[in-house]
């Protein structure tokens, strides 16, 4: 895992860059950004650059994994953060595999009925907005349980180019502008003050983050504490405190990110590794890919009629199970050996029919006897040694619960969402949760981040991963079905029109413009409720594909800004 090259130019880092897209000659098809060993793929080009730099100064996939995750705190605060959480899966050159949970926690003074009117009615907005919102960071001490477990580079050189990008400042791009003016209005509700995002950004102006980069120096200099103690500790509690949060020193003091075993299953000559609990990524998928396997949905087309109908029956199946069983597995027993087990998951699919849809009001979770999260942002990462991240972070929603901690320069979470307010009542993104998922002090809430390595022949294939909230999961596994059954290129999989079903609400989502009029009408006939907006995008995944050659290719969201970079 250490650095075995010396440094090689930076300037040759950034003439490869500009390699544009090339046609694959073995199957015509247009193909994403081609790199001969490693690269980055994120929702920022300045955070793949930083990436794949370190990558070109010796270091490994878990130094770059650092720099890109810091770099996107600074240039996509929409999502990337150091103030929220996330999960990380990894491959090491060796085929070991592992997985690291650095979630947000509920503080010490949550309790089950917090956001709970005297009627025991839900109070709007109290879960989502402002700073009861707010779970205890992981981020920060995420990246340094992974540095001190497989760092080559010094943190100091991990963390100073998203400093001087901060310094620097971003050039703000059209997208980005068009998120902060629809989010404005909420920065001045929540804070009671100007923040840096209250100005009238417009493509092409660039923001400098001068607080947010004296943040990260302190993390620079004095390490973990530089955030969960001292000077960056105390303006986070006392910005949250004067807001009417709960969050203390202690919360931030006991935080802890985890070691996991990632959730590893068949399908058909894959391997897939996929997030474990408090995930319901890895299992939802798990039993999705086990439903459909005895299916022949190759031949059925890509987005056919019957492909989509069989897609949607395994997700309604799989998500009323996430709503029941799924939680923090410190907190809950969890059977995630019944739950993707084949047998379990073919009893499930026993009502399905070629005919008419399954209602949800008709199918609850599976029977079990005896035991045995919509703003986030993904990258994936490969190495020229051979190691592969796949990386999915998140403030949940856009700029989290819109608290700015103006001193430190970062937003904060709203993460406590994620939890079940109320068991059987949805949250921001319309998912139904259970006693499993309750809200506890030190616990952490359940997520929908499906960060995902898969194998193939017993050699890395691909890092896949996406934001999007409860679409996530089928983003992944729709990217995934796209490259290895309906052989797409990588790019051409992520590009491809996307659907999504979640048991409830009982409407199946379609991308826009992406699905024939006939189609949709056949579903409809069927009982399928359709919902197709203007507005939707059903995930934004960046993936690497390694391709029979051995090069890499990369798919970078064009619904986003993402980017592949790499040499």
């Amino acid at each position: 895992m250490k650095k075995i090259i010396p440094i090689i130019a930076f300037v040759f880092l950034f003439t490869q860059c500009k390699i544009k897209t090339i046609e694959n000659v073995e199957n015509n098809k247009l193909t994403g950004f081609i790199a001969d060993s490693a690269m980055v793929v994120s929702a920022r080009e300045e955070a793949s650059k930083i990436g794949v730099a370190i990558m070109q100064k010796g270091g490994n996939a878990f130094d770059a994994m650092i720099a890109t995750e810091l770099s996107l705190a600074v240039a996509y605060p929409f999502a990337g953060n150091i103030g929220g959480g996330g999960f990380m899966v990894y491959r090491t050159h060796e085929g070991k595999t592992g997985a690291l949970d650095y979630r947000e926690k509920a503080p010490q003074a949550a309790s089950k009925n917090m956001y709970l009117d005297e009627n025991g009615d839900i109070i709007q907005g109290k879960s989502t907005l402002g700073a009861m919102a707010v779970g205890v960071p992981g981020t920060v001490d995420g990246l340094f349980k992974v540095h001190q477990k497989f760092g080559s580079l010094p943190f100091s050189e991990l963390i100073q180019p998203s400093i001087d990008l901060a310094n620097k400042g971003v050039v703000v791009t059209k997208k980005q502008a068009e998120r902060i003016a629809k989010q404005r209005h909420f920065f001045s509700e929540v804070n009671g003050t100007k923040i840096i995002l209250d100005n009238d950004w417009k493509e092409g102006d660039t923001i400098k983050y001068v607080m947010l980069a004296k943040t990260l120096e302190r993390i620079r200099d004095l390490g973990r504490d530089g955030f969960y103690k001292g000077e960056t500790a105390d303006m986070l509690v006392n910005c949250v405190q004067k807001l009417g949060g709960i969050i203390t020193k202690a919360d931030l003091e006991n935080y802890e990110a985890t070691w996991r075993t990632p959730i590893a299953f068949n399908y058909k000559d894959l391997k897939i590794i996929s997030m474990s609990p408090p995930s319901s990524g890895g299992i939802c998928n798990a039993q999705i890919f086990k439903a459909i396997e005895p299916f022949d949905i190759a031949s059925y087309g890509h987005n056919s009629l019957k492909s989509i109908q069989l897609l949607t029956e395994a997700e309604r199946r799989a998500y009323a199970d996430r709503s029941y069983y799924l939680g923090d597995p410190d907190f809950v027993k969890i059977p995630i050996d019944t739950l993707i087990s084949s047998k379990y998951v073919q009893k499930r699919m026993a009502s399905f029919s070629w005919d008419k849809a399954t209602p949800s009001s008709t199918l609850q979770h599976g029977k079990i006897t005896g035991y045995e999260s919509d703003e986030t942002t993904h990258y994936s990462i490969v190495d020229k040694y051979g190691n592969s991240i796949s990386a999915t972070t998140t403030l949940n929603g856009a700029y989290g619960s819109k608290v700015f901690v103006s001193e430190g320069g970062f937003f904060l979470n709203n993460e406590m969402d994620d939890f079940s307010s109320k068991p059987g009542t949805p949250n921001m993104f319309g998912l139904i949760g259970a006693e499993a998922n309750a809200i506890a002090p030190g616990k952490r809430m359940l997520s929908s981040m499906t960060p995902t390595i898969v194998e193939k022949n017993n050699r890395f294939y691909m890092s896949v991963g996406s934001p999007g909230g409860s679409t996530i999961i089928t983003s992944v596994l729709q990217t995934i079905l796209n490259v290895y059954e309906f052989k797409m290129g990588m790019q051409d999989a992520v590009n491809a029109p996307r659907f999504h079903h979640q048991w409830l609400p009982d409407v199946v989502t379609f991308e826009p413009n992406g699905f024939d009029g006939l189609l949709l009408n056949q579903l409809q006939e069927k009982g399928y409720q359709i919902k197709q907006e203007n507005s939707v995008i059903l995930g934004k995944v960046d993936a690497i594909l390694r391709l029979p050659n051995g090069k890499l290719e990369g798919g970078a969201d064009y619904r986003g800004d993402d980017k592949a970079v790499g040499f």
